[in-house]
């Protein structure tokens, strides 16, 4: 009696193991509040990876493991499996992948789509390189137009911005502040609305959806629609977690990802009047530009790109036809 007990100890213990050894955990980190459209993508992507294999999505967020830029550091070195972080964070070793927040460049819907689409001429330059620091991009999260913050007076001549202190979350884009005589102050997003709170800078660059996810509106009345700027998170993976997968596994993140990737691109209209509509609600002043205006903004920080394209590889290098691919959008 002793060893059927003994033996059937053994097959529970053993099925036990199997099963646990056949869930494959995959953590996510990001910087933004669940409540964020980001955060709810994540979790339609959570929602169709599990129902097509045996991969367990962990997703934290806010901040809670990881800030925005350290996630390409963590997920690169396999700390976590897996992260969301602002392109632009992989600008230190890849200063390529700023392209989408050179100004005025990605000036309408259209051209993002194209430019963001998987397979793309810019996309297929972008994510090799990416990949080469040891996190795989998996999709790419729309996260809207860029647009500034101020209390007060709204931003939309090259004076406005002369001198004053403004937070940006990428080089390029402090680039684009310097060119209208700001002074560019690298803020991450999950400190930014103490930074306004607290007078730290006297203006602020964000995306719109930001501003409803973080209650901006509480610490700043002004809202300029500059759109100088397309603002692109991507989701990745560790390569070596990800190249120890089965070829199941695989098919089913490639499958959970696209239907993630088309649901928040689809979706982003609607998320921007959402969060403009919060925006006026709380009592925000929203200022657009005219043509005129912006045409202005344009001129003023064009040397921007003549930049960006110096210090990726001048004429011809990888910089420049990533900006040619882009005009002809």
């Amino acid at each position: 009696m002793k060893l059927i007990k003994n033996f059937i100890l053994t097959i529970i213990l053993v099925s036990f193991a199997s099963a646990v050894h056949a869930e494959t955990k995959m953590r996510i980190t990001l910087q933004l509040p669940l409540k964020a459209h980001l955060g709810q993508n994540l979790l339609v992507f959570k929602k169709e990876l599990e129902k097509r294999s045996d991969i367990k999505v962990e997703i934290y967020d806010s901040a809670q493991l990881y800030k925005d830029k350290e996630v390409p550091q963590a997920v690169g070195s396999g700390a976590i499996e897996a992260g969301v972080a602002s392109i632009t964070r992989f600008a230190g070793t890849n200063p390529e992948v700023d392209i989408f927040y050179l100004p005025f460049l990605f000036d309408s819907e259209k051209k993002v789509r194209k430019a963001t689409k998987a397979g793309s001429k810019i996309r297929s330059i972008l994510d090799p390189a990416i990949a080469k620091t040891g996190a795989i991009p998996l999709y790419y999260q729309a996260y809207g137009s860029a647009i500034m913050l101020s209390n007060g007076n709204p931003m939309k001549t090259p004076a406005d911005f002369k001198n004053k202190k403004i937070r940006v979350f990428g080089k390029t884009l402090g680039a684009f502040i310097t060119s209208l005589g700001g002074k560019p102050a690298l803020i991450s997003g999950s400190e930014q609305y103490l930074a306004y709170q607290r007078g730290t800078v006297d203006a602020g660059m964000t995306g719109v959806s930001g501003v409803k996810s973080r209650k901006l509106y509480q610490v700043m009345d002004t809202l300029t629609v500059t759109n100088h700027g397309d603002i692109e998170f991507v989701v990745v993976a560790n390569g070596k977690w990800y190249n120890s997968l089965t070829s199941k596994q695989k098919k089913a993140i490639t499958a959970a990802s696209k239907v993630a990737e088309k649901a928040v691109r689809d979706d982003m209209a609607n998320i921007e009047k959402g969060a403009y509509d919060i925006a006026k609600e709380n009592g925000m002043n929203i200022v657009k530009l005219s043509k005129s205006e912006t045409k202005a903004l344009k001129e003023a920080s064009s040397s921007v790109i003549d930049d960006y394209i110096s210090r990726t590889g001048g004429k011809g290098g990888v910089g420049d036809k990533l900006v040619q691919a882009a005009r002809k959008l």
